[in-house]
């Protein structure tokens, strides 16, 4: 996507400063709530397919709020999630997916990840919460990078973090499948979650 100039602004500003903190020897965003621009984010996942393939798919209709904290660790991540907003470039394959063989949308249709603990380890922080899929709710683990701040052309301050996740999705009940004649199954147990997200602080009053 193409950014273009408000036009609620003549000219774009080009004076507004890039904070970040420096806690435990961690670059980290500045304090406060911040909203997800999903206009430049995304939330896609993989999956095998027939053992050896990757079938890729996003989700194009969701919110999230990341909540960072004076001490990083007590920061709160939290994403809804419109399963049926599900899109993997195959109609037939999406129809599939929202059935109750997967996602079941029409009884469940929203997927949501609520932070319960923040670790840092290494070059990632360890993020772990309650994930709600097909209406059960389990434990996952993301492993989340903070990939700076900076300015938008009008001024905005927008952070940008990268996360990952995987899940067994027999553990949510969302186990259709099936065999195939030389071993193996037709699609993987496995599902990688991947995040890529810009945010803007929500203005204090």
């Amino acid at each position: 996507m193409t950014d273009t100039l408000s036009p609620k602004t003549d000219s774009p500003k080009t004076d507004s400063p890039v904070a970040t903190r420096t806690v435990d020897g961690r670059q980290v965003p500045p304090s406060g709530v911040y909203t997800v621009d999903a206009a430049h984010s995304s939330v896609e996942f993989v999956a095998r397919h027939l053992v050896v393939a990757k079938t890729r798919g996003r989700f194009a209709s969701y919110t999230a709020e990341i909540v960072i904290a004076d001490r990083p660790e007590e920061s709160v991540l939290s994403v809804d999630i419109d399963a049926a907003s599900i899109s993997t470039g195959d109609d037939g394959r999406d129809a599939h997916l929202k059935s109750p063989d997967f996602l079941d949308v029409d009884n469940h249709p929203n997927l949501r990840f609520v932070s319960t603990s923040v670790t840092p380890q290494g070059d990632v922080w360890k993020v772990t919460g309650n994930f709600t899929a097909a209406g059960v709710t389990k434990p996952l683990t993301l492993d989340v990078e903070f990939n700076g701040v900076t300015t938008d052309p009008w001024g905005n301050t927008k952070a940008f973090f990268s996360a990952r996740g995987e899940f067994d999705r027999d553990a949510w009940g969302v186990s259709f499948n099936q065999p195939l004649a030389n071993g193996g199954a037709l699609i993987g147990k496995k599902v990688v979650i991947e995040l890529e997200i810009e945010a803007a602080p929500v203005p204090t009053v």
